[in-house]
């Protein structure tokens, strides 16, 4: 399914769905972030999505992060927590979704690097290299505010 992102824009759509969501910073033990190239949107994004009914939102992230990269990972912290009322991510099927997002920061316990139906390339990244990636303005935040300084790099 398409989804098109909005941010401080005075033409986006009204929001019409309120879904809690995770997302998570995965650093390995050199530093490296894990990224995936989304299928819907062909940006650099950091792993996450939607919290089911049933599990908590660290579960989620976890969930979330083992579907779209192929790695388990624990949850070791959090980033931040993101709500702007004016980041709304619009769909296909009219769903126009206001953005509720923890990040999470978490460390790589096992598996392997793949793929899934949400995207199209899954690698991990020196820091520095990441602000050359095309990214929505989002997802960098999250990122600068782990680099700034908000959570230590996981060790």
């Amino acid at each position: 399914m398409g989804r098109r992102d909005y941010e401080d824009d005075p033409n986006a759509p009204a929001a019409n769905s309120l879904v809690p969501a995770a997302s998570t910073i995965v650093v390995d033990d050199t530093g490296r972030v894990l990224l995936q190239r989304r299928s819907d949107n062909g940006m650099w994004a950091l792993p996450g999505g939607a919290m089911h009914i049933g599990e908590s939102l660290p579960e989620c992230a976890v969930r979330e992060t083992k579907e779209e990269t192929g790695m388990d990972v624990e949850v070791v912290g959090i980033v931040g927590t993101y709500t702007n009322p004016r980041h709304v991510f619009a769909y296909d099927d009219g769903e126009v979704r206001q953005e509720f997002s923890v990040c999470f920061l978490a460390r790589p316990m096992a598996g392997q690097l793949a793929i899934s139906e949400e995207s199209t390339d899954v690698r991990w990244f020196e820091p520095g290299d990441i602000d050359a990636l095309p990214m929505v303005a989002s997802i960098r935040k999250r990122i600068d505010d782990w680099r700034n300084g908000q959570m230590p790099a996981a060790r």
